[in-house]
């Protein structure tokens, strides 16, 4: 066996010493000059930098404040507030012809569908254009019916429109037939640019679809109204229609609809006091949320209606349908519809229905994992909810 030498460090000499001490030296006072002098001039030179606030932010912040929606605490204030905001409301949706009193209704077919007949309608809504609809009769009701608005969604399909009501385009089922089934008359109309309207607006045939929109939003600006204002407006017209018929018991009308249709439940529920309750799913929408979500591309040119935001945000308006049922459901996935504003239109409209002793009227179902779509759970809500206030079979 054989060892192998250890190799014995010998201590530093002196000159050694004064190096390694000299060189610690200068390291120290280099130290010390960028701790005293470096560091303090880094510091301000990323405290000087821009912090980049997000676009919406900007854009906000240098618009007007948007005056915070305080519900009222008693009901005498609640009934002058809530006047105030319909009025506002109206002058927001801009210079709307004035309905007839008696809509001059064209009935162009009945045909016997079995469970219920099915007429199809027009009428002239007296801005340029012919509003076609659908109106479905329970068959054999033993008394006046509960009745239905129902209306379509957008969705992109300006084809479809009122034909929504016999497909599951936007609906797990067909959702016309079902409602008659279920002892309800149902009426729904094309919208504008929808359905027999697409191509029918100011552009002519020659512009359909969201060329067709678009002119139409622009043609109605410079008459001082909103294109959004019209589609209510038509939307009211049928809701007369509805009620003067004799098959309906006006005493319990609904309304209801998905994305498009849901945003117009809501309105027409803050507008008109003859619809008793109301189902909209998805498109609970609070727009300077909407804004911050960077989402304002989710929602056509459609509902913007001017100056609004100079008032009030989409709280003030769900709260004219207190205390009159109204079930929201919406998925919590939607990009049209961040969470975080549903929460505030709730925290202020709940207010409201308490104020009343109707609490159990309002209710917001946000569902995990959903997008902005219809569920056949939301469709069975739906009905079960209209069933309960208005009736049915």
């Amino acid at each position: 066996m054989t060892t192998k030498p250890v190799n014995r460090r010998q201590p530093p000499t002196h000159c050694e010493r004064r190096i390694a001490n000299s060189v610690a030296a200068r390291i120290a006072r280099s130290l010390l000059i960028w701790l005293t002098v470096c560091l303090p001039l880094a510091a301000h030179i990323v405290m000087a930098q821009p912090t980049n606030p997000p676009a919406w932010q900007r854009w906000l912040e240098a618009a007007p404040p948007v005056p915070e929606f305080k519900p009222a605490t008693t009901l005498k204030a609640w009934r002058k507030q809530r006047a105030e905001v319909r009025d506002r409301l109206w002058q927001l949706l801009g210079k709307l012809p004035r309905r007839p009193k008696q809509p001059a209704v064209q009935t162009l077919s009945r045909d016997d569908r079995g469970d219920f007949f099915l007429e199809k309608f027009q009428f002239d809504n007296g801005a340029g254009d012919i509003v076609p609809g659908y109106l479905l009769l329970p068959r054999s009701p033993a008394k006046k019916s509960p009745a239905i608005l129902y209306c379509h969604w957008h969705g992109g399909q300006y084809d479809v429109g009122k034909e929504e009501l016999f497909r599951t385009n936007a609906v797990p089922v067909p959702a016309g037939p079902t409602l008659a089934r279920r002892g309800f008359v149902v009426i729904a109309v094309d919208a504008s640019g929808f359905g027999e309207r697409n191509g029918r607006g100011p552009g002519g045939p020659g512009e359909k679809s969201g060329a067709g929109e678009m002119t139409a939003s622009k043609f109605n600006l410079w008459l001082g109204r909103t294109l959004w204002g019209m589609m209510l407006r038509d939307d009211l017209v049928a809701l007369d229609y509805l009620c003067a018929r004799p098959e309906v018991d006006a005493r319990r009308v609904g309304v209801t609809g998905i994305s498009m249709g849901a945003t117009r439940t809501w309105w027409l529920m803050a507008l008109d006091e003859r619809l008793k309750a109301g189902v909209a799913v998805c498109c609970l929408t609070r727009y300077q949320d909407l804004i911050a979500a960077g989402n304002l591309r989710a929602h056509g040119i459609y509902y913007f209606a001017p100056g609004l935001l100079n008032h009030f945000d989409t709280e003030a308006v769900v709260a004219l349908a207190a205390p009159r049922p109204l079930l929201f459901q919406s998925g919590e996935l939607d990009a049209g519809s961040p969470v975080q504003g549903i929460r505030v239109i709730e925290s202020k409209v709940s207010k409201l229905y308490a104020l009343h002793g109707a609490a159990e009227n309002f209710q917001s179902r946000i569902y995990p994992g959903v997008g902005h779509v219809y569920t056949p759970e939301m469709w069975e809500r739906t009905l079960a909810w209209l069933e309960r206030h208005l009736g049915g079979k």
